[in-house]
This record gives C-alpha cells, structure tokens and sequence, in this order.
C-alpha cells in the first residue's frame, strides 16, 4: 500500500459527496445457542506465517504464488470452507499482465446474515523503500505485510470448523495488493495498486452480495505493532472502528488498538468502500517515527519471519476472534 495521507483524504472528501472477553460470556437474547469464545492460538498463527514465508516471495504470478495459492486453497477446504478461486489478470504499472487469483473462504455461504474479513495475500515484487539498503530489485518476503493478515485468517478459519457459527463468515485474499507504483502523487498511481480487491469490488463473488461490513488486516504481526484509527475507515465506518478499539481495549490489548487518529492509506478496504460500497475498515501498523510513515521493515528485506511477534498475532487475531462469535450471540 501507498502512504499518500493528504492527497488520499481530499480524494475522500470528493468521494464522500457522489478486559479480555470472558470464555463463558452469555447472552440470553441472542437467538442461537450461545457461545463462548475461543482462544485465538498465536503459535497456530505464527507457524501459518512460517509456512507462507517458506514458500519464499509470493510476488503474483511466480511458482512461489502459485504454490501458496494451492496451499491457501487446500488449507481452507481442510477447514470445511466453500472455496472460489477468482482469477484476473492484473495489469501492472510497469506494463506487465500477470495471472492472480482472488481467494474466498465462505463459512455458512447460504446465511443471510455475513460479515467479511480479507487480508492480501501477494508479497512486494521489488524492495524499494526510501530505507531499503540492498538488493532493491529483488522480491521480499513479506512475512508481515501480507503474511500476518492471512495467517490470522487462517487461524479463525480453523476455529470456525471447530466452533461452527450461525453468521455467515467470508474470508477473502486479495491478490495483487502490492505491485503498485511508488514515490509518485500522480492521482493515477492510487489505482496501480489493490488490483485484486479492484477487480472483486466490481465482481463480487456472488450477486446481491452485503455483508454488515468488512475488516481488513494488513501488516498486524510485527513486534511493537500498534493500530490507530485509520483515516479512511474513520470516513467511511466510524462506529465500526469505534466499536472494535473499545472492545479490544475492554481485553486488555488497549497498548495495540490505540484510540488516536492515523493517517489515510491506499489499501484494499479503499476500494471495497468506493466501488462495492461495503463499510470496511482498516487493522494496520502504521509508525509516524519513520520516513514512510510504517515500520522500517516495510518493502525491505527485514520484512522476514524475524520481525514477527505471536503476541502481537495473538492480541488482533483474539479481537478478531471476539467479534465473530459475538456477532453469534447478537453482542456486537
């Protein structure tokens, strides 16, 4: 994604006018059988980021993509997901048509009543950051930006199988988030990136398609991570946002969803809210310390499995993990 606050938020504005849960927590309105709350396995997650980073840089259209794609898809369907592989071809900036694919994961796919959680999938294709000091031509990992968000998708899906829920839960995987242009304000540059999400938001994968709204996770399991309130999903689903940092701070993870405004960003959930009109909202690390305005592994080499901290995997994917079975019970 594309850190461009300022630009991105006059483009919006343009836009705009066309304590922990506890484990036996009960709810005796809901309608459905009432259930408690899983416990979100940080190991479970850290080892799908391992074996994602294993297959080397997932940049789309290599035999690493590939190979991962098959992985996800096999991975999904072991957890009793109905599974679409939606392929595109994604155009890039530097002129290149490379083959993706979109990846949906549905749980319950005839329930009226949905929520979507997304993450991408693909890995940068070049390490360019302003502070990349090598091999700046060569593909990166992506253990966090990209891998993170899937692996704690992975994980909830594992739960669902074990915990089944009434909603119906659509988990989807971007491809092509990241072979977008940088170190440009060219207002045309925003679309060369989040080509994936670009193209299910003009083709959802199924008609009539409206969930309640939509969670994206992208680069959220770092060491030291922390959420602010991402500009873009302020404009388009404050009580959403609202509503999850103040359930993650009543589970005691307030000192990672931190109750501040962040910076606007070019990223999946931008697209899902201007072209699906789906509210979706934005889980991501940003660090105002740095020159890019992210952690300073972001489109480097250092963006490997090293960075990667399971308590910060376990602190969104446990949210994450809340809202679902919450949404169950009717308490969310």
């Amino acid at each position: 994604m594309k850190n461009n606050s300022l630009f991105l938020f006059i483009l919006l504005l343009f836009f705009a006018a066309c304590k922990r849960d506890a484990p036996q927590e009960t709810n005796e309105t809901a309608t459905s059988k009432t259930l408690a709350v899983p416990s979100f396995n940080r190991d479970s997650a850290y080892a799908f980021v391992a074996q994602q980073v294993a297959f080397g840089p997932r940049v789309t259209g290599s035999a690493a993509h590939q190979a991962c794609r098959e992985w996800l898809v096999s991975t999904f369907k072991t957890y009793g997901a109905t599974v679409i592989e939606q392929d595109f071809q994604a155009k890039t900036y530097y002129g290149a048509m490379l083959p993706a694919t979109n990846i949906i994961a549905q749980f319950n796919p005839a329930a009226g009543r949905r929520i979507l959680l997304a993450a991408h999938w693909d890995s940068r294709h070049i390490a360019d950051s302003p502070l990349s000091k090598d091999r700046r031509n060569d593909p990166i990992l992506g253990a966090d930006d990209g891998g993170s968000g899937v692996a704690i998708l992975l994980e909830v899906a594992r739960l669902l199988q074990q915990t089944p829920v009434d909603i119906g839960v659509d988990i989807v995987l971007f491809d092509a988030e990241d072979l977008g242009e940088s170190g440009t304000e060219d207002p045309k540059s925003l679309t060369t990136w989040c080509l994936g999400s670009q193209y299910w938001s003009r083709n959802l994968h199924t008609g009539n398609y409206r969930p309640k709204y939509g969670i994206l996770l992208d680069m959220v399991g770092s060491r030291g991570a922390q959420f602010a309130q991402e500009q873009v999903s302020m404009r388009f689903a404050p009580q959403l946002v609202n509503k999850i940092w103040s359930l993650a701070e009543s589970m005691g993870y307030g000192n990672y969803f931190l109750p501040e405004q962040g910076g606007a960003v070019t990223d999946d959930h931008y697209f899902v809210n201007t072209i699906a009109g789906i509210p979706m909202i934005d889980i991501i690390n940003r660090n105002s310390q740095t020159e890019t305005g992210f952690g300073a592994y972001w489109h480097t080499h250092d963006d490997n499995l090293e960075i990667i901290d399971p308590r910060t995997l376990k602190a969104v994917g446990q949210v994450i993990t809340a809202i679902i079975y919450r949404e169950h019970n009717g308490a969310f």
